[in-house]
């Protein structure tokens, strides 16, 4: 009889485990990673931690697959993660936009590598053009090594009967592509990913609006404030301070503030150092510091 109860047991914590998707944090620092090339600051010569490049993992219920969101400098080793904590097919790459850290890990799908057969690619229609266009990307194409699907703004994408994805459009440097967000939106809870955006007060929608209708959200978190930036003018790497968006977001319910996981913080960001006093007060505020390896069920 215990033998019986606890077969049954094992059967539903299986079953339970396997009931809903999830969203697995694989990397949270800027395009250019840590330590960052050129950079003989502490935070490169001495880092704290081992970071990877900011990206996203998103694992269908019942191991049916899972996707990457970026397809970022350090692709193989976030692959690798997920295919051994998950043990699923590998389904395909969300991309939000052109700059080296989201969408420089394709380059893994070739020939050189891992010669991959039709993986799909989710982008929106400036960066299809792209990809397609310009070599060495058009070559994944022409080899099959990728297969390029168009999303569209505001425009639901079915992964699986209980996951969806909706791109939307944000301000930031568009040289070669839009940029995207993508609310993620599962059996009982809805992410949002924005790791890259130029200032709050230039986009169309209202954050605070999109916090309060969402449960879990990743924001650009590029730089803590101006302090960081006496390297480069900063009207050319326009991001929203992590001060800023505190200051924009301060007469929110805790309750909403820790929905907000900061993500993609750049080399400089002291935020990176769980033991500063700056990540001891983000926290402090209420809000979150995404960290790899942190899964939340949808």
């Amino acid at each position: 009889m215990k033998k019986f109860l606890f077969l049954i047991l094992l059967t539903f914590e299986f079953l339970s485990s396997q009931k809903l998707s999830s969203i697995t944090v694989l990397g949270t620092v800027q395009d250019g990673g840590l330590p960052h090339i050129g950079c003989e600051k502490i935070c490169c010569t001495d880092p704290v931690d081992d970071f990877m490049v900011t990206s996203l993992g998103l694992t269908l219920s019942g191991n049916k697959g899972f996707y990457l969101f970026e397809a970022s400098p350090d692709f193989p080793d976030q692959l690798r993660f997920m295919n051994s904590k998950f043990k699923s097919p590998f389904k395909g790459i969300f991309i939000t936009h052109a700059h080296i850290g989201h969408y420089s890990g394709l380059m893994y799908l070739g020939k050189e590598a891992m010669g991959a057969k039709n993986i799909p690619v989710y982008v929106m229609s400036r960066m299809l053009n792209y990809l397609t266009t310009n070599g060495p990307w058009s070559q994944l194409v022409n080899d099959s090594n990728i297969n390029l699907i168009n999303l569209f703004e505001n425009k639901f994408h079915n992964i699986s009967e209980t996951v969806k994805v909706k791109p939307v459009i944000v301000p930031h440097r568009d040289e070669f592509s839009e940029t995207v967000g993508f609310f993620i939106y599962g059996t009982n809870r809805t992410a949002f990913f924005l790791p890259d955006i130029d200032k709050w007060d230039k986009w169309s929608l209202s954050l605070k609006k999109i916090i309060k209708s969402t449960d879990i959200l990743f924001l650009d978190a590029t730089f803590y404030d101006n302090s960081e930036i006496n390297y480069r003018p900063i009207e050319s790497i326009p991001h929203p301070f992590v001060s800023e968006t505190i200051e924009y977001l301060k007469n929110l319910s805790l309750s909403d503030k820790k929905k907000i996981f900061f993500i993609h913080m750049n080399h400089t960001n002291p935020m990176l150092d769980p033991k500063s006093e700056i990540a001891k007060r983000v926290l402090s505020d209420g809000y979150n510091i995404a960290k790899i390896g942190q899964t939340f069920e949808l």
